[in-house]
């Protein structure tokens, strides 16, 4: 994404960088931030390896998380890196003094309060998010990481076991953390800058060295002809990761920037196009825009597992599995075909977030009010509440026709595979159609788009938001 002329290489954090910003010409914010989560990869490495459960305490080892992520976070945010501390220490007084039945509440709404109140800001500080990279990102992770533990922790001590579902029965947490654990909970270098959002029994767990043996505990070794439990190593899971955000890197550099979706709300774009032309048009300019997000997410989760944190257990073939804290799955989003399963698989510790805390708890509509709340979170923009709004329509719609069609089409092979065809090119149009509000961000560009003949919208497209 390019920057508004005359400031190129703008930054709320450090300027150290400042150099090879201008030798690449790549915005400072997005240098710093790459730099920060290369760092805390190689630092994740050095922490498994130096500072692992049999050679440190956990005190020693929650410290160190959270001086890294402390400095990680005031490097690339500067001054403004102070409301994610405003909104920790806050967040744990309400914790401590609040009644269990309410602590959940309180802690939800004063968080989602002050993120929104951000939100609103950030359009005055930095004009529809010039830098792509801002404050406003770590403090949405905080947010999701403090109502996961309030929920937790009302379920743990404010409700009976009987009340609770499996997953929640699981999850509960039984006691306060000290300060020194949610501290390292919410900042800790792992994922202060790009989460993901985790469990606070899973952090703990893998803090104190129980992470991995928990999950190892599931399975029968002797059946397979071990005398001792195994010792699952990261590294192939993390240069697996390297690979695909290496190649997700070079698509943003390339695809990205010359697949706008600015075009496709040209005046002579749509003057002149067919409308299978734009279509088509329109799956290109969408596709182009994933890159950044598997980059920065799959960078994101190879930096948790350097450290050893996302083993998630052994697949039916035998094969250690390392994606506790992955945010999407590549593959099944390319060959969704159907609504529910790219979304499912497309940012996937904020579709369990809002799982947990809204639609699981929701007292009526809860996918209206989960698609509200995911809106919310994600800021105050128009083109996010356009792109949340039709989502409930296009899911209840699809939730419809799979339902009273899909069977008519499972008699015979051949069926089956056209159906399938069919299905994955309607998803793909249809995520195309309900997220391109999100990443045009305004209402002007956003009607023009959805209603391309109405003449009193048709401005120039270089009267869009500044990233474009």
């Amino acid at each position: 994404m390019a920057e508004a002329p005359g400031a190129p290489h703008r930054t709320t954090g450090s300027t150290l960088l400042h150099p090879l910003s201008a030798l690449l010409g790549i915005p400072l914010d997005q240098i710093n931030f790459v730099a920060c989560q290369l760092f805390a990869l190689l630092a994740a490495f050095w922490f498994r390896i130096y500072l692992s459960p049999s050679h440190a305490s956990s005190a020693v080892r929650h410290a160190f998380a959270t001086l890294f992520g402390i400095y990680f976070a005031v490097f690339c945010f500067g001054w403004y890196s102070i409301h994610l501390f405003v909104l920790v220490m806050m967040s744990y007084g309400i914790m401590n003094m609040a009644s269990i039945p309410n602590i959940h509440r309180y802690s939800f709404v004063v968080a989602m309060g002050y993120l929104t109140l951000c939100h609103i800001s950030r359009i005055y500080i930095f004009h529809y998010g010039i830098l792509t990279t801002d404050f406003s990102g770590p403090l949405m992770i905080i947010t999701q990481k403090i109502t996961t533990l309030a929920c937790q922790l009302h379920d743990g001590i404010g409700r009976q076991a009987e009340e609770l579902t499996a997953e929640q029965n699981r999850l509960a947490v039984k006691s306060r953390p000290s300060l020194l654990e949610y501290l390292s909970y919410l900042l800790n270098f792992m994922s202060i800058i790009a989460g993901p959002c985790s469990n606070y029994k899973d952090y703990i767990a893998f803090i104190e060295g129980r992470h991995v043996h928990m999950k190892l505990l599931e399975v029968n070794w002797k059946q397979k002809g071990y005398d001792r439990l195994p010792d699952p190593s990261p590294t192939g899971a993390v240069m697996y990761k390297l690979c695909i955000t290496l190649v997700s890197l070079i698509l943003f550099l390339t695809l990205t920037k010359n697949f706008p979706m600015a075009y496709i709300i040209d005046n002579k774009f749509l003057d002149k196009t067919p409308f299978l032309s734009r279509l088509g048009y329109l799956y290109v300019v969408t596709q182009a825009a994933k890159p950044k997000y598997y980059f920065a997410w799959t960078l994101a989760d190879a930096v948790n597992n350097a450290a050893g944190y996302g083993f998630s257990g052994v697949d039916e073939r035998g094969t250690f599995r390392w994606d506790l804290l992955s945010n999407l799955n590549i593959w099944n989003i390319e060959t969704a075909t159907s609504f529910k399963m790219y979304i499912e698989n497309w940012n996937i510790q904020t579709a369990a977030w809002l799982k947990r805390v809204c639609y699981d708890r929701a007292p009526w509509y809860p996918t209206a009010l989960t698609f509200i709340l995911s809106a919310l979170w994600h800021g105050i923009y128009p083109g996010y509440y356009f792109t949340f709004l039709t989502g409930i329509l296009i899911t209840l719609a699809a939730r419809a026709i799979r339902n009273n069609c899909r069977h008519y089409f499972l008699s015979s092979v051949p069926l089956k595979i056209a159906y399938d065809i069919v299905t994955w090119a309607v998803t793909q149009l249809a995520v195309c159609y309900t997220v391109a509000p999100f990443v045009m961000l305004a209402v002007e560009p956003t009607i023009k788009f959805y209603n391309p003949t109405d003449q009193a919208g048709r401005g120039q497209a270089e009267d869009l938001p500044p990233q474009w």
